[in-house]
């Protein structure tokens, strides 16, 4: 059992008291809102309530206007257009909002998500000449192409004009486009560089109706798609991401598209549609479309207007993610038996011949969560060529670090968090030692073990029901918003038992405070943690309200324990 690492926010004992006063909300609440870099109060009213949120100016993002005034006149004139997009949620998501609001404006549109074992990522040359036989003018890509300098000058050859939306690391030279689209632009003024290329697709379509009009489709009931993509990659929820997903969410819960309300059938969802669902329901079904199988699928679910071709759809979705599933947990049980029990390197670097270009990126995450460590695994192909994804632990740099090894890849692309590569296996050996130099050097005297942030240490007695209510306004929770963690001290054992499949219950008291009720998902019995009954606990939790028999009571589902140390 790994011992996490507490990391617990210093409290600035006056703009708490300030911030608390100005909300009326408790000092516990104004702690976390502290933690998130909150500091002014229309930053602390914006989180506390998003729809306050003021949406940014699309046309500050560089080549906006040339972007619209092209699709303009490809509408107008009627021109094919063609959505290339990425096989992934974010993808698939942005390619569906895009066709689904040009489609309103009767554009004659189409769209292209190439195969991710056939073709790879990103712009091909075969498609983009399959694309121009095909009578298509304008290609718009959604999550590729800020790298694809030599597709788009085969674009231009073929006189296809190309507008580039992406959100992945942008380099100083830009391919040659007629229009780039990427927040991490040097020169972007643009105030938020957090958007995923489903917020992006959702920009120009705002940038398009403010322009030109859009009266047969109000693009905020896009939104649930922009949700669907911003939790699904890991985007931080701040700024307007947090507007995007909790209007979003509201969509889905309404089942207002018929092949999300489809999906969720099948997913069994029956409730209020929050981030968990969409990351742990409905995102891995639809990413299993381009994981096993062909990411159209996906689109065609996004899209269609039919409800029995959505629930077609769905079912196919739900029988491709049984097979990610027993591929991904097959490949993990190989990783984890070439990485063995040894002493892990400060970075692991696996790769075979036999293992599935879908699921790497999902193996490679487990690997980080094992080791806590940097992880890339490569799918080798017949020929020698490995096509890997990486995944990173807080603070490392996978893009930078990918950037050191330029040499010996033979193309990559992604984010500090996540990214992908191609290498022929020839030179693994070689990216696999200079890749773990630098997270060596990068790691230092850093503790190898997993940290648990902690937003504010409290006293149980100052938890009730009115501060689990004020921390609900803080939703929704995810990357750069994640769920309030507390931490008590010094707290005494009441009863303790295992339930279920390995559930740790707890109820604990602080001093002569009321028992509170805990439960740790999956952490086993104290004794499995080498904790005794007879010791004083510190515990980290999420506090939550519980529904028993008609009425709320708190309980603390616990993240983490640990004994009290000596008094």
């Amino acid at each position: 059992m790994v011992e996490k690492q507490w990391v617990v926010h210093a409290v600035n004992h006056e703009e708490q008291r300030m911030l608390a006063h100005a909300l009326s909300i408790s000092p516990i609440t104004a702690s976390v809102l502290l933690a998130r870099g909150v500091v002014s109060m229309e930053q602390a009213r914006c989180w506390m309530s998003p729809k306050q949120v003021a949406l940014h100016d699309p046309f500050l993002i560089p080549d906006m206007e040339k972007a619209v005034d092209r699709l303009h006149r490809a509408v107008a004139a009627g021109e094919r257009v063609c959505f290339y997009g990425d096989y992934d949620v974010d993808g698939i998501s942005a390619t569906s909002l895009f066709l689904t609001f040009f489609r309103s404006l009767g554009a004659d549109v189409t769209a292209y998500i190439p195969h991710r074992v056939r073709e790879g990522y990103g712009l091909n040359e075969q498609a983009l000449r399959r694309l121009r036989q095909e009578g298509v003018m304008l290609l718009v890509t959604s999550d590729c192409g800020t790298t694809a300098h030599r597709e788009v000058e085969v674009a231009g050859r073929l006189g296809l004009d190309v507008i580039i939306t992406d959100h992945h690391q942008a380099e100083a030279r830009l391919p040659p486009a007629l229009a780039v689209l990427n927040p991490h632009r040097a020169d972007s003024v643009y105030p938020f560089d957090g958007l995923c290329s489903g917020g992006l697709a959702f920009k120009v379509v705002q940038a398009y109706a403010e322009k030109y009009g859009a009266d047969s489709l109000d693009p905020e009931s896009l939104l649930d798609l922009v949700a669907l993509a911003t939790v699904a990659d890991v985007v931080p929820l701040q700024d307007e991401n947090r507007y995007f997903v909790r209007e979003g969410l509201a969509l889905m819960s309404r089942g207002a598209r018929c092949g999300l309300r489809a999906l969720k059938q099948v997913a069994g969802v029956d409730r209020e549609c929050t981030t968990d669902t969409v990351a742990f329901r409905l995102a891995p079904r639809i990413n299993a479309a381009g994981r096993v199988a062909h990411a159209e699928t996906g689109v065609r679910l996004l899209t269609t207007e039919l409800d029995l071709e959505a629930r077609d759809l769905a079912e196919q979705l739900e029988q491709l993610n049984r097979e990610r599933q027993r591929i991904e947990e097959k490949t993990t049980t190989e990783a984890l038996a070439l990485a063995g029990n040894r002493e892990a390197p400060p970075a692991l670097v696996l790769g075979a011949r036999h293992w599935h270009l879908g699921v790497v990126g999902i193996v490679a995450a487990r690997l980080v969560d094992r080791y806590h460590r940097p992880a890339v695994v490569v799918a080798v192909n017949e020929h020698g060529v490995g096509k890997g994804s990486a995944r990173s632990v807080p603070g490392f740099d996978l893009y930078q670090a990918l950037f050191a090894c330029r040499d010996l890849l033979e193309g990559f692309g992604g984010h500090p968090c996540a990214a992908g590569l191609t290498v022929l296996e020839s030179r693994l050996p070689e990216f696999r030692d200079r890749f773990a130099g630098i997270a060596s050097a990068w790691a230092g005297d850093r503790p190898r073990v997993p940290l648990l942030h902690v937003d504010a240490e409290v006293s149980l007695r100052d938890v009730n029901q009115q501060l689990v209510r004020e921390l609900a306004m803080l939703r929704p929770f995810g990357a750069g918003n994640p769920e309030p963690t507390l931490a008590a001290r010094n707290l005494s054992i009441v009863a303790t038992r295992v339930v279920g499949d390995g559930h740790l219950k707890l109820s604990v008291r602080h001093g002569d405070s009321p028992p509170f009720d805990g439960i740790g998902f999956r952490m086993g019995s104290l004794a499995d943690r080498g904790l005794s009954i007879e010791r004083t606990l510190d515990v980290a939790f999420v506090p939550e309200l519980n529904r028993w028999n008609g009425l709320d009571r708190i309980q603390l589902r616990i993240r983490d324990v640990k004994a009290s140390p000596d008094l």
